[in-house]
This record gives C-alpha cells, structure tokens and sequence, in this order.
C-alpha cells in the first residue's frame, strides 16, 4: 500500500499509524518500506515536524 499525497491525509493516516501500530516512526517506516527522509521532509514541506516523545507529528 502506498500512502496519501495530500499533505493533509497523510499526516491524518501517519500519525493513526503512529498512535495505533508504531511505538516509533522509524518502526513504521521500516514496516510499510517508506523512506524516512522523505516522508519527514514532505511533511516539513507541509509546515509539519515529528516529536519523538510523542511519536506524532504536529
């Protein structure tokens, strides 16, 4: 499965991800075979950050 192009989606769909299956966001990238440079850097181009204390993007 890929994931969301919208911006919006996919911070929705990443941080559902996050919340529900991944104790981590290198867990996830791992798992679902995503880049973890670019899925950060696309949501920094969307105006979100990852906080690793909270495992979320916000």
């Amino acid at each position: 499965m890929s994931l969301p192009q919208d911006p919006m989606m996919l911070f929705s769909y990443v941080n559902t991800k996050l919340r529900d299956d991944y104790s981590s966001l290198d867990a996830l990238c791992d798992d679902l075979d995503v880049d973890r440079q670019q899925l950060e850097q696309k949501m920094a181009d969307a105006g979100f950050e990852y906080n690793p204390s909270q495992n979320k993007f916000w």
